[in-house]
């Protein structure tokens, strides 16, 4: 029997995918999300938003995407690992993703096969095209042109293709090298990682959406002060700290997690040399 269903869980509470069911929406999220709905419904092109490893871009990205599938004028595809080699492996992978195809692999063939599919679904069908980059700091130089040229297919009232860029920090470094792109960007957000109290509701938020139903906290307030201190708020390390927390819970015959516990799996780390005391401060936050 699975950890999580001896504790009383019906799902596993503390999964590192990202399943939008439980992104706990701290309020950098919530805002980020907001904002990028707005944008999207006014096609006004290109948002990005840019985070440190860990701060929950991907699991944002697929909480934006089921946002997006409950609405029928909305066509939206997703990128994973922008690494193109040039501007006509780009501009292919695009249009056979959205399911359309040029006549020739001529750059001018291709640019223009996929404005006509622009032009078509959002002028002609009202439809809104979404193109949303995870990891969009592996863009290189010509990708990122080939995306500032996309913005420039537009109508009077608004952007024919509405991008949606999360990256790591060194987008940043990028993006700002290209002026003629960073002054397209309608909305930027750069997220922080959690508050100590945004840390104890993420925690409490997946402990009940995976089925606990028990009037006692599972992690006691001293555990989740350990958790906090040694993760920085950083979602992703406070995920997988609570899951071994979880295990060893269950190790010990426990019914709470407590201090102790978590100092013990710290230690742990730290002689196994796994431990990484991260330093970097935070970004800060703008639109």
């Amino acid at each position: 029997m699975s950890y999580y269903k001896i504790l009383g869980f019906k799902k596993e509470p503390f999964s590192t995918s990202p399943d939008p069911e439980f992104l706990y929406l701290a309020k950098d999220h919530d805002t980020v999300l907001v904002n990028t709905l707005i944008e999207l419904r006014l096609r006004r092109g290109l948002s990005v938003i840019l985070g440190d490893i860990g701060t929950g871009k991907t699991s944002l990205s697929r909480k934006l995407i089921q946002e997006l599938s409950q609405r029928e004028d909305f066509i939206f595809h997703m990128v994973l690992d922008p690494g193109f080699l040039d501007e006509e492996e780009f501009l292919k992978y695009l249009l056979k993703n959205f399911g359309t195809e040029a006549n020739s692999s001529s750059l001018i063939d291709l640019k223009e096969t996929l404005e006509k599919f622009l032009f078509q679904k959002g002028v002609i069908e009202d439809k809104t095209v979404v193109l949303i980059i995870d990891e969009a700091q592996k863009l290189n130089p010509n990708s990122l042109e080939t995306l500032r040229i996309l913005l420039n297919y537009e109508t009077n009232e608004f952007k024919l293709l509405q991008l949606v860029l999360l990256g790591q920090l060194e987008l940043h470094t990028k993006i700002m090298s290209i002026p003629n792109f960073l002054d397209r960007i309608s909305f930027k957000y750069t997220l922080n990682p959690l508050s100590k109290k945004e840390t104890a509701e993420m925690i409490e938020f997946r402990v009940r959406k995976a089925g606990y139903s028990s009037k006692m906290h599972l992690f006691l307030d001293e555990a989740i002060e350990e958790i906090y201190n040694y993760t920085k708020g950083y979602p992703r390390r406070i995920t997988l700290l609570c899951h071994k927390a979880l295990k060893e819970l269950i190790l010990r015959n426990r019914f709470v997690v407590d201090a102790k516990l978590v100092l013990d799996l710290i230690e742990k780390e730290k002689k196994t040399g796994w431990y990484s005391q991260l330093t970097l401060p935070k970004a800060e936050t703008g639109e």
